[in-house]
C-alpha cells in the first residue's frame, strides 16, 4: 500500500494538471515559453505517475487494467478478472 500522504501528492497534482490544462495549451499554441516556465511544475502532466487503483502501488503498474501487476495476479487468480488464465506464474 502507498503512504497516504504520497496519494494525496498525486490528487493534488492531479487537481493542479486539470486546473493550468487550457493555459498551458494557450501558451504551447502562442509559443510563449517564458510564459509556461512561470506556470506551476507541478501543473505539468507530465508529473503525473500512474498508480494502481486499489493499492496505490507506482510500481509495476498495467494501463489496459490500471492495477499494478501484484493486484492483477490476486484478482485473476481468485477469479475475479473475466477471461485471465493463469500460465505459469
Amino acid at each position: 500500500m502507498a503512504k497516504e500522504s504520497m496519494k494525496a501528492r498525486e490528487r493534488k497534482r492531479a487537481l493542479m494538471v486539470e486546473k493550468y490544462a487550457e493555459k498551458r495549451a494557450a501558451l504551447k499554441a502562442a509559443g510563449d515559453y517564458e510564459g509556461l516556465q512561470k506556470l506551476p511544475k507541478n501543473s505539468a502532466p507530465v508529473r503525473m505517475h500512474n498508480r494502481c487503483k486499489i493499492t496505490g502501488r507506482p510500481k509495476g503498474y498495467m494501463r489496459q487494467f490500471g492495477l499494478s501487476r501484484v493486484t492483477f495476479r490476486e484478482m485473476a487468480s481468485s477469479g475475479l478478472i473475466p477471461g485471465v488464465k493463469k500460465a505459469s506464474w
